[in-house]
């Protein structure tokens, strides 16, 4: 295995390449979409401890054809410029096919988070912070972060005490970064959103009799044997609501110490509660730990979940997968080497860059809610719960027959902030399905469907640059 096949950069590329090939779109045009616009790399010196530290740092704004721009600042010892701009290049295009009026942006920090104290992550963060706001690199209709690998509330947080301390008066300034706890001005739902999309995304995939004759499953998630690599946020999110709403079987997770098994099925609740515990997913009563804990590919299972770091699944190991169905929950988890094996392999494999929209879908709610200054819900919930009794009550006198009161509170209550995000989640999830895989079928030279998504994200970008005159 090569250097260049492990290279995320050069997937992205060589990914994007293949499908603009399959466009009419100028060359011109197509040359300025695939590269990264403006590239801030930094370093900065921080006190840690008794010692100084430079720390290196960077933001990439893909494609300003839509502003802000928006994307994850990830905090890991492995960031580097090559990294950021490919996770910037697949923020534009993963923007587009949800149909999210963002250009694509991205940030890292080359530091190992759990080398650090709360303080020294709060001097860091707040440090980067100041950088972006001294070159124009944050704001909420310039460009605007979220959480990523390694961040959570908490950093946003930070990021946004940091901005409000230099921009007194602007009256939208919340809206500069976007993952916010709920109590400062964040969104209901934001923490599982990432997970609960690629829920919703492999549920439409399974939902088609056609697709899943072909690979040789049955329709349904019902019953499926999920495989989850990365149990962090996005990871156990997914295996979460997938076995509790969808009703599948969770038979394996896989995590950076070790894999554990069950062919009856791992109750992910009791998992977390045990890893919460322990320190460790290992361990579990139970659960068999792998000898070899890079054995997740090869087990068993219908859908194989890798949701943790970029290039997990390589031209080396993709020939021990035994999954029916990949789906990217993960960034880049699959090398353009490996995928070529998989798809002559039959396998459906389910692209990052639509299946992890999630987080970004959502992102979206919340920063047209700290626009807005308003909650979701807030003007309608009573006005529907009310008019959806007055329905019932008319009912029960017309028909003579009385709904019990626990079915009365079900059908009248109105809809609450999370109930409204879940709903916008799960509409753009399906339509965006929709839409990638009928242009799959429409256009017979589209191969497979990261081919499909990216020719349809490559369609929105540049419909905005030539409506904007740029390419007439």
């Amino acid at each position: 295995m090569t250097t260049q096949e492990h290279s995320f950069y050069t997937t992205v590329q060589r990914n994007y390449d293949k499908a603009a090939a399959l466009t009419d779109w100028p060359k011109g045009l197509l040359a300025q979409i695939r590269e990264c616009n403006s590239v801030y790399q930094m370093r900065f010196p921080v006190k840690v401890g008794n010692h100084y530290e430079v720390i290196e740092a960077y933001r990439v704004q893909h494609s300003q054809h839509r502003q802000p721009t928006k994307g994850g600042i990830r905090y890991s010892a492995m960031v580097d410029q090559e990294e950021v701009m490919a996770l910037a290049s697949l923020m534009t295009y993963k923007c587009a096919i949800v149909d999210v009026p963002f250009g694509g942006a991205k940030g890292g920090i080359k530091i190992s988070p759990h080398k650090y104290s709360e303080n020294d992550l709060k001097k860091i963060t707040r440090r980067y912070t100041v950088e972006l706001i001294k070159k124009g690199f944050i704001g909420p209709g310039i460009d605007v972060p979220a959480p990523d690998y390694g961040t959570g509330e908490r950093e946003m947080a930070w990021i946004l005490d940091t901005y409000l301390t230099f921009s007194r008066g602007e009256i939208d300034a919340v809206a500069c970064v976007t993952g916010k706890p709920v109590n400062q001005n964040g969104i209901r739902g934001r923490t599982e959103a990432t997970g609960r999309g690629v829920y919703y995304g492999i549920r439409e995939a399974c939902s088609n009799a056609e697709d899943m004759k072909a690979i040789g499953l049955t329709p349904g998630i019902a019953g499926k044997r999920i495989v989850v690599q990365g149990f962090g946020n996005v990871g156990s999110y997914s295996a979460a609501i997938s076995q509790n709403e969808g009703d599948a079987k969770i038979v394996g997770v896989a995590e950076y110490n070790g894999t554990i098994y069950d062919p009856k099925g791992i109750d992910v609740a009791k998992l977390l509660k045990h890893r919460k515990k322990t320190g460790s997913i290992l361990g579990m009563a139970g659960t068999k730990t792998l000898a070899n804990k890079q054995d997740w590919i090869s087990i068993d299972c219908d859908i194989l979940i890798p949701a943790a770091l970029e290039n997990q699944i390589n031209a080396e190991n993709a020939h021990k997968v035994k999954a029916k169905i990949i789906a990217e929950a993960a960034n880049g988890p699959v090398t353009a080497g490996a995928e070529e094996i998989l798809l002559e392999m039959g396998i459906m494999i389910l692209p990052d860059m639509y299946l992890n929209a999630g987080g970004v879908t959502v992102s979206y709610f919340e920063w047209l809610k700290n626009l807005s200054h308003m909650r979701f819900g807030r003007m309608e919930k009573r006005f529907n719960q009310n008019t959806y009794s007055s329905i019932i009550d008319t009912v029960e006198k017309l028909t003579h027959q009385n709904i019990g009161d626990k079915e009365k509170r079900i059908i009248t209550r109105g809809a609450d902030e999370i109930d409204l995000v879940r709903s916008g989640l799960e509409e753009t999830m399906v339509t965006a399905y929709h839409n990638i895989r009928d242009l799959k079928k429409r256009r017979k030279k589209i191969p497979d469907l990261r081919t499909a998504a990216f020719i349809n994200a490559l369609d929105k970008v540049a419909s905005d640059y030539m409506a904007m005159g740029v390419f007439p």
